[in-house]
């Protein structure tokens, strides 16, 4: 296996602070001590709040202004969705932005089901007021006047779905991302102190330290370009393909991050240390991320060393997620189900000597918004696994730039197929890179190429699906 070209590794500071803002970038005794994440608590400003129950945001229906309107969940980008955070005792007011008025349960009711509504904001009172309490991913919005969740009504992922209060839970129809809009601190995953009573007090005082700031850890801009670029934590799933960004704040990782249903890492830069930091090519390393089936990653830049990348065990989504440098994979996609899909959304990859995505387990990977410079391959189904499935691969809406060697090898004998739609490969004027290129896979040894091109049984595509630029 031909080695990657050794990047320059980018120079970072660990900008002298006490010991709460050594916690809150994720350093707290150079490791992480558990797999949950913490969100510092946000500061006043305009939010989007988006509901891990299917990443639709909290919408007040049609932007009415009327009274008693009932909130539901709605695609993002609605006119009825942005929300000021305003300090108030115990917690926040949530006040639509369009109209004016809180976000309250109906009537100040403290059982659960209770309908959550827009409603004529009454000088914080407690039925709409919100503590928000940070969880992996994200927060709960636990209200004052019943102690009961912000809650997707039956735990739907569908549209349109009522907002209620329920009691308070890890169920993801009960966990919202805040999506900053205008002024407010972007409020970003740190690492979970360990179960100790002074690592307690100290992600306490982190909180509080953080309300207002970001974490002091910061990575060393590299140019003046670098110097006023910041990473962006609302990249891809717009059908266009985002920039690649530049994270402010470096977490290290000594241990494998498990992700049961929700992760967003705020954008910030995630890199390798100890068992983690090897930066080799090794097919045994621990993944940075492992996803269980059904998770979600959103909003993370995998910096220099990665270990494996992302391991996912199933379903799983990929929103927004960066690997500046590739290890022995960007991600691994495996699990045991025919109908299980994965999902990558926005997001880039470069420096990968051989692949990208490797897909182990059956099913459908979908690869969109995405761009990928200095690579092996995209994707590769694999060749040789002990045991070998059908396996499936949408592209749609990537940019690839040279140098890269194929966008996709499939097996062709296994019954692969691979969509292709508006696939862009840049700086390849000469047409060298392979677009689709069919194997014939096996169960042990080496699979052998068996043709390339678009065909009617496996590489699903014409030449006006792919676009070459200077």
């Amino acid at each position: 296996m031909s080695k990657r070209a050794i990047r320059p590794r980018r120079a970072r500071i660990l900008a002298l602070g006490s010991a709460a803002a050594l916690a809150a970038a994720g350093v707290a005794g150079g490791i992480w001590a558990s797999a949950d994440a913490a969100a510092p608590t946000p500061a006043p400003g305009t939010y989007t709040l988006a509901s891990a129950a299917g990443g639709l945001c909290l919408d007040v229906p049609g932007a009415s202004s009327a009274d008693g309107v009932q909130l539901n969940r709605h695609a993002c980008g609605g006119g009825g969705q942005t929300w000021r955070l305003s300090t108030v005792k115990g917690g926040f007011t949530l006040v639509a932005v369009h109209s004016g008025k809180c976000a309250g349960v109906r009537e100040a009711r403290t059982g659960a089901g209770a309908a959550v509504e827009q409603e004529a904001c009454a000088g914080g009172a407690a039925a709409q007021t919100w503590a928000l309490t940070a969880v992996e991913g994200g927060y709960r919005l636990v209200n004052a006047g019943s102690g009961k969740c912000l809650a997707v009504k039956d735990g739907s992922t569908a549209p349109d779905t009522p907002v209620q209060q329920n009691s308070c839970d890890s169920a993801p129809a009960k966990l919202w991302t805040l999506r900053p809009t205008g002024t407010g601190t972007t409020p970003t995953a740190s690492a979970s102190p360990s179960a100790t009573a002074t690592a307690t007090a100290t992600a306490t005082a982190t909180a509080t330290a953080t309300a207002t700031a970001k974490p002091t850890v910061t990575a060393a801009p590299t140019s003046s370009a670098t110097a006023t670029a910041t990473a962006s934590p609302t990249g891809g799933g717009s059908g266009t393909i985002p920039a690649w960004p530049t994270p402010t704040v470096d977490v290290p990782m000594t241990a494998t991050q498990q992700v049961g249903a929700f992760f967003d890492g705020g954008g910030r830069r995630f890199v390798g240390k100890g068992a983690l930091g090897s930066g080799g090519q090794s097919e045994s390393q621990p993944a940075m991320f492992e996803l269980a089936d059904g998770a979600v990653l959103q909003n993370v830049v995998l910096g220099d060393p990665a270990a494996d990348g992302v391991h996912c065990n199933g379903s799983c989504t990929l929103k927004n997620v960066w690997w500046e440098n590739v290890g022995e994979d960007a991600a691994t996609f495996k699990g045991s189900s025919a109908s299980q899909v994965m999902t990558i959304d926005g997001g880039g990859a470069r420096g990968a000597a051989d692949k990208v995505f490797q897909h182990n387990g059956p099913g459908t990977m979908v690869i969109k918004n995405f761009r990928v410079e200095d690579f092996g391959k995209l994707y590769r189904s694999c060749g040789n696994c002990k045991t070998q499935y059908a396996r499936h691969v949408v592209i749609d809406n990537v940019l690839a730039t040279v140098p890269g060697k194929k966008i996709i090898g499939i097996n062709a004998n296994l019954g692969d197929t691979a969509k292709i739609s508006r696939l862009t490969i840049a700086g390849d004027g000469g047409q060298k890179i392979t677009v689709c290129q069919r194997f014939t896979g096996v169960t042990s040894g080496e699979p052998k190429e068996a043709g390339s091109g678009p065909d009617s049984t496996s590489c699903l595509y014409t030449a006006a699906d792919v676009t070459y630029r200077p």
